[in-house]
């Protein structure tokens, strides 16, 4: 009774259209990432972020005009929230936080009131930027570490590759639509590889499963009958996880709207890689029901336990 609540999706017939698409978002990706690049945010870049109140609407192009008057080069205005607070984020400054703040108030009128001010030197956004690069390198390495101890090696570069994938697809729509990348866009990255891997993982265990437990010899056939076993459970936690992140993109407020941006983008890319990149690598990769056998040795060990 239960095999008739399992769907029958073809996923792996289509999997040829979907290297084709996965292969133009990573193309577009690495494109634009050469060419523009990320829109760094004060977290890596340095300087000064000083968020303004105003009693009532203010308009943008003025404050901008009043800056770029003051010398002030390069500044990006936006608002905050709601038409009545703005966020000033300036490049690094040879004055203190108090001087520039006071300065800030005196260009734009005694009626604006002063939220938030935060400096950061050039130096420390730069350490930022080289630590937050090898965080991810490292995740990404440990992760290789374990699928390889935990599967078979065919496995393990599939989860990698699969991870590679979402983080570059995730970084370039960042990149592509120039939105701010910042600390918590970085976090962000970092719990999407860990999103992925779960996903992933959860879906090779059914794979291995298969492959032992089943008569088939046909690798398409069991990868694809894993795919739809574990569907259902892949659906929900992408639906659940999504739900929330939506609340948080829309709700949130401004703080953590990049960071709850990346996770939506991220677990979308994610759930997407787990059905299609990782299962197409292993099967590109040739698995088969024999690598998946314990070897001679192991028997022998295995037979000895008590």
């Amino acid at each position: 009774m239960k095999a008739l609540n399992i769907p029958a999706i073809d996923f792996i017939g289509k999997r040829t259209y979907a290297i084709i698409f996965s292969l133009v978002l990573i193309t577009i990706s690495i494109f634009s990432l050469s060419t523009q690049g990320l829109k760094f945010g004060i977290d890596f870049t340095g300087g000064t972020l000083i968020e303004v109140g105003y009693k009532k609407s203010v308009n943008l192009d003025e404050v901008r005009s009043i800056l770029d008057e003051a010398k002030f080069q390069g500044a990006n205005v936006q608002y905050f929230g709601s038409t009545k607070e703005i966020l000033i984020r300036l490049e690094p400054q040879a004055i203190s936080s108090a001087k520039l703040s006071s300065k800030i108030i005196r260009l734009l009128g005694d009626g604006v009131d002063i939220r938030r001010v935060e400096f950061v030197g050039p130096k420390v956004g730069e350490e930022l930027t080289n630590d937050g690069g090898l965080a991810m390198l490292y995740a990404l390495i440990g992760i290789l570490i374990y699928v390889a101890f935990r599967f078979e090696y065919r496995f393990a570069l599939g989860s990698i590759s699969a991870l590679l994938h979402d983080v570059v697809i995730t970084l370039g729509i960042f990149s592509l639509l120039q939105f701010e990348f910042d600390l918590t866009v970085l976090a962000a990255i970092l719990a999407v590889i860990g999103y992925s891997l779960n996903d992933t993982i959860v879906v090779f265990d059914r794979i291995r499963e298969n492959f032992l437990s089943t008569r088939h010899t046909d690798p398409k056939k069991i990868v694809n009958d894993a795919l739809n076993q574990t569907l259902s459970r892949t659906i929900m936690t992408s639906l659940t996880t999504l739900l929330v992140l939506f609340a948080l993109f829309f709700l949130g407020g401004e703080i953590i709207h990049s960071f709850a941006l990346a996770l939506l983008i991220g677990v979308v890319i994610g759930t997407y890689s787990s059905i299609y990149v990782a299962s197409s690598m292993i099967l590109a990769l040739g698995i088969t029901k024999a690598d998946l056998l314990p070897s001679e040795k192991e028997e022998k060990e295995i037979d000895a336990r008590p």
